[in-house]
């Protein structure tokens, strides 16, 4: 990455605004030229997309409203192999191809496999994507290469161990996720660094849910800030969390309106690190979400070392948990936690977790809720 005083913000375009809200294909152009106008001439540069977003337009999209109005030297563009459709070698090329064209640009400055998890490596590794990805950067067709990744810290350090040779790894990142169990930030963050990469943000603000705050969490937020001439926006906070972390490169924000662009490049034009007592808020009010979780684990494990059927329960908990603070439920988290586990459905109710649970929760309860919900 070679422009100079590059900025650590990043257009994702997943969130386009849309002309009709029930459509995503229906993405409007106009508002997105205006949006990227102001996004490159505020200094920032860097723009992410892949394959799937929008049902298959958002590449189309970032070709009609930056490449075809822009000197290639003043953007940089990074995409997504999607792996999840490749069940050949030959996909690879077909997939990168047809990119190329999509976006109308001749090379891409970051290029990564997409949503790369245990259940995905298999076939990635059958199929050769990681050779795929040095041919590319062989031929300079992709600077930088890497991968986007939602699994857990174990899973990134075997991939990593595997090929030191990739550049980037793109994680989630967010203070609600810091020390979570089923996103693992942290963990997953501080892996990368071990491995030397530097690291892509998604989700600093957790798919919108940090950029509004309700009840204590608001109120927390306000008498920090209740004083200021001018009140910084909660999204401000998520994201510049992110962005204070020493080895991110550029932290993605997906942005539906001119508003939210304004309000993020304003902010991050000349970006200002947290300082302690941010830093000290944000725990406050992940604390704060928190506490509306469903089960009280502590991730100990000892559950599981005496379940029969070798169920997952903490990884299910942490989604339990997950649902019971956002309302989302992330069925793709739930499929790799029960690769090579039972499932919850699967639980013969003999209750040794419970006697081995030094939290003493009630986990055959608990585990035909979360049946209840993912099953």
């Amino acid at each position: 990455m070679k422009k100079d005083d590059f900025k650590k913000l990043g257009f994702g375009m997943m969130r386009l605004p849309l002309i009709n809200p029930d459509d995503p294909k229906s993405i409007d152009l106009e508002q997105v030229k205006q949006m990227a106008d102001c996004f490159l001439s505020r200094g920032f540069c860097y723009f992410d997309t892949a394959y799937p977003y929008h049902e298959q337009c958002s590449e189309n999209a970032l070709r009609r409203c930056v490449v075809e109005r822009y000197p290639r030297e003043r953007f940089f563009v990074a995409d997504k192999m999607p792996i999840l459709r490749v069940t050949s070698e030959d996909d690879y090329r077909r997939f990168f191809a047809e990119q190329l064209e999509r976006c109308g640009v001749d090379y891409f400055d970051v290029y990564l496999l997409h949503n790369l998890g245990r259940d995905r490596y298999v076939n990635t590794q059958k199929f050769g994507g990681f050779h795929f990805l040095q041919q590319l950067k062989e031929k300079g067709k992709a600077h930088l290469t890497g991968f986007s990744f939602h699994d857990d810290a174990d899973t990134l350090d075997r991939i990593l161990n595997d090929h030191p040779e990739v550049d980037v790894v793109q994680l989630q990142i967010n203070y609600l996720d810091w020390d979570g169990s089923v996103a693992q930030s942290r963990r997953c963050y501080e892996t990368a660094v071990r491995h030397g990469k530097k690291v892509i943000v998604m989700e600093p603000v957790k798919g919108g849910q940090l950029a509004r705050l309700s009840g204590e969490a608001d109120a927390l937020f306000h008498a920090f800030y209740g004083k200021r001439p001018e009140l910084p926006s909660p999204s401000s906070l998520a994201i510049r969390y992110a962005a204070s972390l020493e080895h991110v490169l550029v932290v993605l924000s997906g942005m539906s309106s001119i508003e939210q662009l304004e309000d993020n490049t304003g902010y991050m034009q000349n970006f200002i690190p947290l300082n302690e007592g941010e830093h000290e808020l944000a725990g406050k009010i992940a604390s704060e979400i928190k506490r509306t979780v469903r089960v009280q684990c502590t991730n100990c494990r000892y559950c599981m070392e005496v379940c029969p059927k070798d169920i997952a329960i903490p990884d299910y908990f942490g989604l339990l948990n997950l649902h019971a603070v956002t309302g989302q439920k992330t069925n793709m988290y739930y499929q790799r936690f029960s690769m090579n586990h039972g499932k919850a459905s699967e639980c013969i109710k003999c209750g040794k977790c419970e006697k081995n649970c030094p939290q003493h929760l009630p986990i055959r309860e608990r585990l035909e809720e979360f049946a209840a919900l993912y099953e």
